[in-house]
């Protein structure tokens, strides 16, 4: 709520608190003005000794011209008794309190507004994400390698498997071999074979 002036005065009103979740603030100045001024500038300014401009707009019948501070990404627009500030980009560290000056340029006398209780613009910090260490190999390049190693894999394992197989086999045959070699019985061992020893005659020693 604004009250009535005496003419050729400015009265600026401002929200205490602005929240800034998305980076992104309105800020809007409404203002009172009952003189006859023509040409106008506003300006927002940060720091409880509005040292930084921050940005600043100016007006007349005809023309209107922004100007912006490079540390800033700000906008002003001039509606009927209301300058809207549009700040972007905003960090942290831009966390203050802001001011609106309203101030009549022509023609004379000079006229701007007394100081008002500001806005306290509250950036929150924005949380950032944690990236992962990407991998200098592509994933497919290590998804084609290990395929590879794992199929060389089985086959190694599957030569191996087969040459014990093989190697047993021969093993087995060879031992069958050795055992059906054919022997001689004890009772054979001279069979076909005349003996050369005389049968004795045991009657000739019989008395």
């Amino acid at each position: 709520f604004l009250p009535s002036l005496p003419e050729n005065k400015i009265l600026v009103a401002q929200h205490p608190l602005l929240i800034v979740a998305n980076q992104t603030a309105t800020l809007v100045c409404n203002y009172t003005y009952n003189g006859t001024g023509k040409e106008f500038r506003a300006s927002l300014h940060k720091g409880t000794d509005s040292s930084v401009e921050v940005c600043a707009i100016s007006w007349n019948t005809t023309k209107i011209s922004i100007n912006s501070n490079k540390e800033f990404n700000c906008q002003g627009n001039h509606d009927k008794e209301k300058i809207i500030f549009n700040i972007w980009n905003m960090h942290a560290n831009q966390t203050d309190i802001y001011f609106c000056k309203i101030e009549v340029m022509y023609p004379p006398p000079y006229v701007y507004n007394e100081k008002s209780n500001g806005t306290v613009i509250h950036v929150k910090e924005t949380p950032t994400k944690i990236q992962e260490p990407q991998s200098a190999i592509p994933l497919w390049i290590l998804a084609t390698v290990t395929g590879i190693l794992a199929l060389y894999s089985m086959l190694v394992t599957a030569a191996f498997i087969n040459y014990r197989q093989k190697a047993k086999k021969n093993m087995y045959h060879q031992s069958d071999y050795m055992n059906m070699t054919p022997r001689h019985p004890p009772y054979q061992k001279n069979k076909g074979y005349p003996s050369y020893a005389p049968t004795r005659d045991y009657t000739a020693y019989r008395s």
